[in-house]
């Protein structure tokens, strides 16, 4: 049994181009918005993926982020220093101490997963974007670039006002308000301590003019009479 098609319309010659010459007129009436780069810096998303930022205080060598890159596009070089005990009669303790961190932008794909995996917050996201290079073996950029690039990191996006507040805000903010505490407590102990120094001074110094008052003058040729 043969399908039942429905009777198509006899396409007009030129209704295709029509249609197009209609869209491009249309946007011949609009207004061009062109940005003047490199002159006027574009305005990018704050979540923009450029380059990695390495906050180098923050690393431990754990070596996570290089195990777990796709592209094993980073170099992680560090040797191990013997820390002193901190009290007498304690233990001497070993840290990694970072040589070399290095990331080969020619091979990595952006993922975001070093950064990711980082459990100390030591690779950040910058939006910075401008680092071509002629020569491709010169996109393998040292600790020294990934550095400068930190300093690029645009801040956190603020919490929502009915947020609670972060654990570490919070201890960092009891901290502080007991150091401050404690000072004032020493400040205040200060004062009254020079207060209670002045008072007696003073006190001295009246006792010592009092006695002085009492005293009787010594009058010439009175001894010998």
């Amino acid at each position: 049994m043969a399908e039942y098609l429905p009777p198509t319309r006899p396409r007009i010659p030129g209704s295709g181009l029509a249609k197009g010459l209609a869209v491009t007129l249309r946007t011949m009436t609009r207004k061009t918005v062109t940005e003047q780069y490199p002159d006027v810096q574009p305005e990018l998303p704050p979540r923009t993926r450029g380059v990695i930022g390495l906050f180098e205080e923050n690393c431990t060598v754990c070596m996570l982020c290089a195990r777990e890159c796709p592209d094993w596009c980073i170099y992680i070089d560090s040797h191990k220093e013997t820390v002193p005990p901190a009290a007498p009669g304690g233990r001497e303790r070993s840290r990694n101490v970072l040589d070399r961190f290095a990331i080969d932008f020619s091979l990595c794909m952006y993922c975001g997963i070093c950064i990711e995996v980082c459990p100390f917050d030591a690779l950040f996201w910058s939006p910075e974007f401008e680092y071509a290079e002629t020569d491709i073996r010169e996109l393998t950029h040292e600790r020294d670039k990934l550095r400068e690039w930190m300093w690029t990191v645009p801040a956190p996006p603020a919490l929502d006002p009915g947020a609670e507040e972060p654990k570490e805000l919070a201890a960092a903010r009891k901290t502080a308000e007991k150091l401050a505490a404690t000072q004032q407590a020493e400040q205040a102990q200060q004062a009254q301590q020079a207060g209670q120094a002045g008072l007696a001074e003073q006190a001295g110094q009246a006792e010592q003019a009092g006695s002085g008052e009492r005293a009787e003058p010594h009058r010439p040729g009175e001894g010998n009479a």
